[in-house]
């Protein structure tokens, strides 16, 4: 199994999943340049990241591969203990990270995606970083009691982590948070998730 990672790219939260699954695999850390080949778009034609490369099975999407690693390896428990509650639980709150809060950044990213004006620019990031930072809350609130979004760690975790490290580089108020800080600290904290953030070139 391999995986096409950019560090610290929503992909850099499949890493930390195949880290938590305690198998073996191989990890390619690619940059915007190597995304552009033709090798890796034969892979992938809009030239994103994550890839995963099982045998002949070539999967993109955060949200689809985390799932599949989550199937391939249920020891780890990345969706729950296999109950249909537990999994629902997982997946909500991965689909809460990917299809809410990692959108909420697209205009912190790329503010000329949505707006000409240069002159504007700041004005739409101001205004991402509140939306963000509402959502953080949220996930915040979620946090107050638990040690893992869904109550158990699982698929979702990795990628609000990745989400947080983007908040660094964007300016994200996140003070007062202090489950989501805690949040933190436990992840920096795992082994699994300092072995992903190493090879990435990250830690």
């Amino acid at each position: 199994m391999k995986l096409y990672t950019k560090p610290g790219a929503c992909s850099t939260a499949v890493h930390i999943d195949l880290c938590w699954t305690g198998q073996p695999f191989e990890a390619q850390v690619v940059d915007a340049d190597a995304m552009k080949s033709d090798v890796f778009r034969a892979l992938n034609p809009t030239g994103a990241v994550p890839v995963l490369v099982d045998g002949d099975f070539v999967l993109t999407q955060n949200a689809a591969i985390v799932g599949y690693i989550a199937d391939r390896f249920p020891k780890a428990e990345l969706a729950g203990d296999g109950s249909p509650r537990q999994r629902a639980e997982a997946g909500r709150w991965l689909a809460f990270v990917n299809s809410d809060l990692h959108p909420a950044f697209k205009p912190l990213f790329g503010p000329g995606n949505y707006i000409d004006d240069p002159a504007q620019h700041e004005a739409v990031k101001a205004s991402a970083r509140k939306r963000v930072r509402s959502l953080f809350e949220a996930a915040d609130r979620q946090l107050q009691g638990r040690e893992w979004l869904a109550g158990f760690r699982s698929f979702a975790d990795p990628y609000l982590f990745v989400t947080l490290l983007w908040a660094g580089r964007t300016g994200i108020d996140l003070s007062g948070l202090e489950a989501l800080a805690a949040f933190v600290a436990r992840m920096q904290a795992d082994a699994g998730v300092q072995r992903a953030l190493k090879a990435e070139g990250l830690a």
